[in-house]
């Protein structure tokens, strides 16, 4: 079996391993009602609207 004549550096073994490690942005929709940027399958934190009906009571 092959065995590494040096010993790999922190840094390349750090690199090379955060590329897997990004987030993604969240997923973002449009609320039907109001037309503000929100969470998709969530209940519209300013108006209370979720599936065409009113969700919350929001004042």
């Amino acid at each position: 079996m092959a065995v590494p004549k040096r010993r790999t550096p922190r840094s390349r073994t750090h690199s090379r391993r955060s590329a897997n490690r990004k987030l993604d942005a969240p997923a973002r929709s449009v609320c039907p009602n109001c037309q503000v940027v929100k969470q998709p399958h969530i209940v519209c934190p300013n108006c209370g609207w979720y599936k065409g009906r009113q969700a919350l009571d929001v004042s």
